[in-house]
């Protein structure tokens, strides 16, 4: 799925082909318009209404109205179906909301085509909007559920929104809960699997407040324009003062939310596997560092201890399974020779 904001033709009406794209989606979403009366008859959405509703929403100069598009792009299309794209959903987002006191921004309406309904994209859609507020630093998100929708109240409280108060809306002054969800800050971050010559890989233990006790691979977020090689190769060096090893096979990326210095962060790992001798990390200023970023501990992890269902969390949690098809992968890559091979050299 991929969101594009509304753009009209230079006389600030919408082309053709893609109002009839946006009344066929809100037609479809006749149930929802019967409880929100947002049109004079719900059974009967017109184009022209279609258009006025959008033309009020873009005259604030805080709104902006994203289409939700799925599928590959094509040639063709027009201005409505870009290409092989279909029209799913429709999110409109308010960054500034008229009440002063309010420091965040708004979801006004997230629909989804009935027709494709029950497939994740509301979910989807709902991630996406939520990433764009994320990116521009916006600590929260909120929204109005109305009392007549029970539905979508328990659909925005699954995603973690949480009921704030309860009023009428601004609008039509209909009965609402108000509800808000708190956004994650985003990390973008890179770790390295060190594997020994007999398997093991080496982990770091962390006491998270919000999960509890883990255990991890050296590494860490991002600085500036870093690529994820250079960023898990810096903070490789700099957690454990290992010099001769450098990322190699890319194992996954991993997201995951977690707690950091009392901030609630949502993080992109980019994992590596390389192998190196089994060593212990280099000790003095290290040590501290180490200590400073909540590094309790380290150990190297066997695959018997990563398979025991007693152990603490391993991140990420299919860790085990990576490495085994990392080893696999290196064994078949670099065969073990012969003793009358070894004997020529």
């Amino acid at each position: 799925m991929q969101l594009e904001p509304l753009r009209t033709a230079e006389d600030g009406t919408l082309p053709g082909p893609l109002l009839a794209e946006l009344t066929a989606l809100y037609a479809s979403n006749r149930d929802f318009y019967a409880l929100s009366g947002d049109f004079p008859d719900a059974n009967d959405i017109r184009p022209e209404q279609v258009a006025a509703a959008l033309s009020v929403e873009l005259a604030d100069p805080h709104v902006e109205i994203l289409l939700a598009r799925e599928g590959e792009s094509g040639g063709g299309g027009g201005e409505g179906g870009r290409g092989g794209r279909r029209l799913v959903g429709v999110a409109i987002t308010l960054s500034r909301h008229p009440d002063p006191a309010d420091p965040d921004p708004w979801i006004g309406l997230l629909i989804v085509d009935a027709g494709e309904q029950r497939r994740g994209y509301g979910r989807r859609l709902a991630a996406l909007v939520e990433e764009r507020f994320r990116r521009a630093g916006r600590a929260a998100v909120r929204l109005a559920a109305l009392d007549n929708n029970p539905r979508a109240l328990a659909f925005w409280t699954s995603l973690g929104y949480e009921v704030v108060e309860r009023r009428r809306d601004r609008q039509l002054g209909r009965p609402c809960a108000v509800v808000r969800k708190t956004l994650r800050r985003s990390r973008r971050a890179a770790r390295i699997a060190v594997v020994d010559p007999e398997g093991a890989v080496f982990l770091f233990r962390y006491v998270d407040d919000e999960l509890g006790p883990h255990w991890a691979l050296p590494g860490g977020g991002l600085e500036g324009g870093e690529t994820p090689r250079e960023g898990a190769l810096r903070e490789l060096r700099e957690e454990t003062g290992w010099t001769d090893i450098e990322p190699g096979a890319f194992l996954c990326s991993w997201e995951h939310d977690f707690t950091r210095a009392d901030i609630l962060v949502r993080q992109y790992d980019h994992i590596y596997a390389a192998r190196g001798p089994r060593r212990e990390p280099v000790g003095g200023l290290l040590t501290a560092a180490r200590a400073a970023e909540g590094i309790l501990t380290w150990r190297w992890w066997t695959p018997a201890d990563l398979a025991d269902p007693t152990a603490e969390p391993v991140w990420p949690p299919e860790l085990p399974r990576l490495l085994a098809d990392f080893v696999a992968a290196d064994g078949d890559e670099n065969p073990p020779r012969s003793r009358a091979d070894r004997t020529t050299d």
